[in-house]
C-alpha cells in the first residue's frame, strides 16, 4: 500500500470503533498549527491548512468513505473555512512580519465596538448556520451550528490577533468534546481536549505579551 492510500484508507480501533487514520494525522496538524499560533508564527497557517483538507474528508460520510454512520456538516463547513480564512491570516501575518516585527500579529484586546460587532455576526451566523445543518441532516445541528460558528469567530479574531478569540475556543471546545464522543469521533473529541487545555496557556501568553507590549517593555526577539 502506497502512503497516499495508507493516509486515505487506513484504520485503527478505538474504544471499540473504527477511526480513521487520516482523523489523527489531520487533528496533529491542527495542533502543530496551535502552537506556532501561540507563538505567532507564520508557518501556523499553511500547516493548519494541510490539517482543514483531511479532516473535511472525514466528517462527511455520505460523500467520503468513513466508518462512522453521523455526517456532522457543521464539523466539515467549519474546516472550508478554515482553509480560507488562513489564507487571509497568513497573509496578514506575512505583510506584519515584512515590515520588520519579529513576530506576525500585535495582541490586543478588541474595542468595545469590535466585542459588540463580534456579539452581532455570532447571533446572525448561529441562526443560519443552525438551520442550514439541519437541513443537511447534520447530527446534532443545534450544537454543531455552536461550533461552527465559534470557530469562524475564533479564527477571525486570531487573524486580527484580538486576545478574546482563546476565550471563543475555549467556548467551543467545552461543546465539542461531548459532541465528537457521541459521534464516535474519538482522536477529534481528544484533540479538543488538548485544546481546551492549549487555549488557557495560549489566552494567559498572549495577555501577558499585551501588557508587555502596551507598557513597552521590548520582548526578547525569538529566532525561528
Amino acid at each position: 500500500m502506497n502512503p497516499i492510500d495508507w493516509l486515505l484508507h487506513s484504520q485503527v480501533v478505538i474504544a471499540g470503533s473504527a477511526v480513521l487514520v487520516r482523523e489523527i494525522v489531520g487533528n496533529g496538524f491542527g495542533l502543530a498549527s496551535a502552537l506556532f499560533g501561540m507563538r505567532r508564527r507564520v508557518a501556523a497557517w499553511p500547516i493548519g491548512i494541510v490539517g482543514n483538507v483531511l479532516l473535511f474528508t472525514v466528517f462527511v460520510g455520505g460523500v467520503f468513505d468513513t466508518p462512522q454512520d453521523k455526517d456532522l456538516w457543521g464539523q466539515a463547513g467549519r474546516q472550508v473555512f478554515f482553509a480560507i480564512i488562513s489564507v487571509y491570516g497568513w497573509y496578514r501575518w506575512y505583510q506584519t512580519r515584512h515590515h520588520g516585527a519579529t513576530t506576525g500579529v500585535q495582541p490586543r484586546w478588541g474595542t468595545t465596538r469590535e466585542r459588540l460587532e463580534l456579539l452581532g455576526i455570532a447571533v446572525v451566523l448561529y441562526a443560519i448556520a443552525y438551520v442550514v445543518l439541519r437541513e443537511l441532516g447534520s447530527w446534532g445541528p443545534q450544537w454543531d451550528a455552536w461550533i461552527l460558528t465559534g470557530s469562524i469567530l475564533a479564527t477571525y479574531g486570531m487573524a486580527r490577533g484580538f486576545v478574546e478569540f482563546w476565550l471563543i475556543w475555549i467556548a467551543v471546545d467545552v461543546v465539542g468534546v461531548p459532541l465528537l464522543v457521541q459521534a464516535k469521533f474519538y482522536p477529534s473529541a481528544a484533540m479538543y481536549v488538548v485544546y481546551g487545555l492549549f487555549c488557557v496557556l495560549g489566552f494567559a501568553s498572549w495577555w501577558k505579551i499585551q501588557n508587555r507590549e502596551r507598557v513597552g517593555t521590548p520582548e526578547p526577539v525569538v529566532v525561528g
